[in-house]
């Protein structure tokens, strides 16, 4: 009786990178149920870290960003707001931004901004979120606040007082960055330097019927108004009055083609 030769096990191929990050997500973020869907809680910080760490080792040809050089200048005549609708401001936010939706479930999305030079993501918040944020190539330039809590307002005026998170350029590689529900930076804006992509997680998503919507602010200087009996313990500096936008605030943000691996859905 002949014998052939000694068959080897096929070899095991690793999961694409987003595919981890789904599986690893998916493990972390239950879906909400009716009671927790409005006050969700972040998760542990051993997953914190588990999250931050694939993350941080997510490539732009991971998710199918082989070019990097995304800029194309055009304009697509998405933005309507009248708020400051002749300033410098409008005219950066009227830059075309694209989102590539990677997957989304009630309990979160994975999506990726691609923003050319000069663009701007305007202040808004993340109700009830946890989001994970990792610039995978460019230059970007992030302000973010968090409530001074118990909250502080001026006198007759609708503004609340907001304490400065972070103020700095970020340049890629760099760790991912990770805000929570209630601190991190809640309320944030990007403005590109460069040419760059930021891969993000946010858990849950927006969702107008859970009353996760987004609001947009206009930052003033501490200056600029009374705080009344408050202290400010860190400097004016790191404070500034918010003020949520009540005109309609409307992005040139226009949907692409993502053209990375393809998450495999399952089943709980």
């Amino acid at each position: 009786m002949g014998w052939g030769m000694p068959t080897r096990p096929p070899p095991t191929s690793t999961p694409p990178r987003v595919q981890a990050l789904y599986e690893l997500c998916k493990r972390t973020f239950p879906a909400p149920s009716s009671v927790a869907a409005s006050s969700p809680s972040p998760p542990p910080d051993h997953a914190i870290r588990a999250i931050s760490s694939l993350m941080d080792t997510i490539t732009p040809v991971d998710v199918g960003l082989r070019d990097a050089n995304l800029e194309d200048g055009r304009g697509f005549g998405f933005f309507e707001s009248n708020f400051m609708k002749n300033s410098a401001r409008a005219a950066r936010w009227a830059q075309p931004i694209t989102y590539l939706h990677v997957y989304e479930c009630d309990a979160f999305s994975i999506g990726i901004f691609c923003l050319p030079t000069s663009a701007v993501i305007p202040l808004h918040d993340h109700p009830g979120m946890t989001v994970f944020s990792k610039l995978l190539y460019g230059s970007m330039h992030v302000k973010s606040y968090d409530w001074v809590e118990p909250a502080v307002l001026a006198s007759g005026k609708p503004v609340r007082l907001g304490k400065l998170h972070t103020d700095d350029v970020l340049n890629a590689p760099c760790p991912t960055a990770v805000l929570y529900p209630q601190n991190g930076g809640n309320i944030h804006c990007f403005t590109s330097v460069k040419s760059c992509a930021v891969l993000d997680v946010i858990a849950p998503p927006y969702s107008e019927s859970s009353g996760r919507v987004c609001t947009y602010f206009h930052d003033y200087p501490f200056s600029s108004f009374s705080a009344g009996h408050a202290k400010v313990v860190h400097g004016p500096d790191n404070y500034a009055w918010l003020e949520a936008l009540n005109v309609p605030v409307t992005i040139n943000m226009r949907p692409g083609m993502y053209t990375g691996p393809t998450v495999q859905e399952r089943q709980p």
